[in-house]
């Protein structure tokens, strides 16, 4: 069977096999869990404590909290991905074998944070690297001991690229002509008001 949050494919085997530990804690609980991986997806600090504590009564292993944590990461990122509905979302995990309350508790959650977890995966989508900011000089010389009339301008620039992964900011210096620099311009125009089509 294929599901739309799944990006109208098959259902994994591995959340196949955590849906009947999700049965295992109150939808109530269940909720609760949600609340905390969405906080983890949109960037927030997860806390573990608070899980451990929700998932003491159904007598979870740390192995079994821990597939709890990614299952429910991945049902939920996945139908933002997809942009799947709570009520489509709530009828696909039934069809998996999730009581209907346990589906609805998690669809609730997920609905109230969808618009805001589809913006955050937009931000970190195929993005491994930021630009903080762009330097820039222009060098115009007159004349030099090699050649007596050079005339040739000469653009400097400095991308600070920060990374995605270490957070560490890096300098990338790029010596251009004029010429290349008009080049360079002009396609970085033409890319952005393709982009901005996509938008």
């Amino acid at each position: 069977m294929r599901f739309r949050f799944c990006g109208d494919l098959d259902c994994p085997d591995w959340v196949l096999a955590e849906i009947s530990t999700l049965a295992k804690i109150s939808s109530v609980k269940l909720k609760l869990i949600c609340a905390q991986v969405l906080r983890d997806l949109l960037g927030e600090a997860i806390e573990y404590e608070k899980i451990l504590k929700l998932t003491s009564d159904a007598k979870l292993e740390s192995g079994d909290v821990k597939a709890t944590i990614a299952v429910l990461g991945f049902i939920l990122s996945s139908a933002a991905k997809h942009n799947v509905d709570s009520e489509s979302l709530s009828s696909e995990l039934q069809q998996l074998g999730l009581p209907k309350e346990h589906a609805g508790g998690l669809c609730r959650s997920y609905e109230e944070k969808q618009s805001s977890l589809q913006d955050s995966l937009r931000a970190c989508s195929l993005r491994l690297s930021q630009l903080g900011s762009v330097g820039w000089r222009v060098d115009y010389t007159l004349s030099s001991s090699e050649l007596r009339e050079v005339n040739e301008p000469l653009v400097h620039l400095t991308f600070n690229l920060r990374d995605g992964e270490r957070g560490r900011t890096a300098a990338v210096p790029v010596v251009l002509s004029a010429d290349k620099f008009r080049v360079l311009l002009a396609e970085l125009r033409q890319a952005q008001a393709l982009m901005n089509t996509l938008l």
